[in-house]
């Protein structure tokens, strides 16, 4: 008897536009050639599919077919809130259908960057000093820490997908300092947070399974990138650049010595710990110009753009060079829920 999986997404109605704040509003979501790609995939891999898009009627569609749903994949990043990726997985709960994905929990704490690099650092996790601006500076008695130094970046709090990071979110002084603040609270309607810019590496690193297996690690290589981005996985580099260029700046597996793999590992796998993550997520470091490795934030769920649409979603990329296609990356996700609540693979 094929399982039936209700497959939960969100959909994107404009492509990214670093020239329009509008269109940053929905980064996270996806485009709907890939929703109907990956749900194609899912019934090749033999589920009965239920696409559910996570938006407010989503509840009475789960709650109406929840005797027939087998699994629901998560792949939802919700819609309103600044808690919404724990939306979906909340309802779930409620309704009592087993789910691929961390907790309601989780997912709140790791949407918020913040609250991430809180409970990181108690867990002696290395993160950034950072500062959180709930206004602007406009008529505000709003001031600088005087323990930061520039260069800074300047981020949104709860954002994924580089939304509200561009080439102007580098700041070198008070004036640029304040301009992107206002933006990003303007746009996002949230807090807006600000820490050393990095010049070192970055890196990413998927992590599959209970207890996770660390796929192959990404390196952006800023180095690679045209004099008009500045070195950091920006709106620009990452929806422009990686997608339209013939050689881009993913390098993967990433060209490093044992002793700084290891260091990587060691320092994901506390994530995963700290956490509770479950079934699979990216975590994104980059170090200072002296190499020390510095935790920036944690995808869950990570992008898992088929290769159809995109050959640089980071996910799908390290899945393909561990020797993973993409329905096989889809069952290892499913079959490793299922393991957790003692369903049959």
């Amino acid at each position: 008897m094929k399982k039936t999986i209700a497959f939960l997404y969100n959909l994107r109605h404009q492509y990214p536009d670093p020239a329009d704040p509008r269109t940053q509003l929905e980064v996270d979501f996806d485009d709907p050639p890939a929703i109907k790609m990956m749900i194609k995939h899912l019934k090749n891999c033999g589920f009965n599919v239920l696409p559910i898009e996570a938006n407010e009627r989503a509840y009475f569609k789960l709650f109406k077919n929840r005797k027939k749903i087998t699994l629901a994949f998560n792949y939802s990043e919700g819609i309103y809130g600044h808690d919404r990726e724990a939306h979906l997985p909340a309802i779930l709960e409620l309704l009592q259908i087993p789910y691929t994905g961390s907790s309601p929990l989780t997912q709140a704490i790791g949407l918020n960057k913040i609250k991430t690099k809180d409970i990181l650092k108690t867990h002696c996790i290395p993160v950034l000093p950072h500062q959180v601006f709930k206004k602007d500076f406009d008529g505000n008695k709003v001031s600088l820490d005087k323990n930061l130094r520039f260069p800074l970046i300047v981020k949104p709090i709860a954002q994924g997908s580089s939304a509200g990071i561009t080439n102007s979110s580098i700041v070198t002084n008070l004036a640029t300092l304040k301009k992107q603040v206002k933006f990003v609270i303007k746009t996002f309607k949230e807090p807006a947070f600000v820490e050393p810019f990095l010049e070192g590496r970055e890196f990413s690193v998927p992590m599959l399974g209970n207890p996770p297996k660390i796929l192959p690690i990404i390196e952006s290589d800023h180095a690679k990138l045209p004099k008009k981005y500045l070195p950091i996985d920006s709106l620009e580099v990452k929806w422009f650049f990686e997608e339209e260029a013939t050689v881009n700046n993913l390098i993967c597996p990433a060209k490093i010595d044992k002793a700084l793999e290891q260091k990587i590992k060691k320092i994901c796998l506390n994530v995963w710990e700290a956490l509770d993550i479950l079934d699979l997520c990216r975590v994104d470091l980059r170090c200072d110009k002296n190499n020390n490795l510095y935790v920036l934030e944690v995808n869950s769920p990570p992008g898992l753009i088929p290769p159809e649409i995109s050959r640089s979603s980071y996910f799908p990329l390290a899945a393909r060079m561990a020797g993973i296609n993409y329905q096989n990356l889809l069952k290892t996700i499913i079959n490793s829920a299922s393991k957790r609540y003692g369903l049959p693979n």
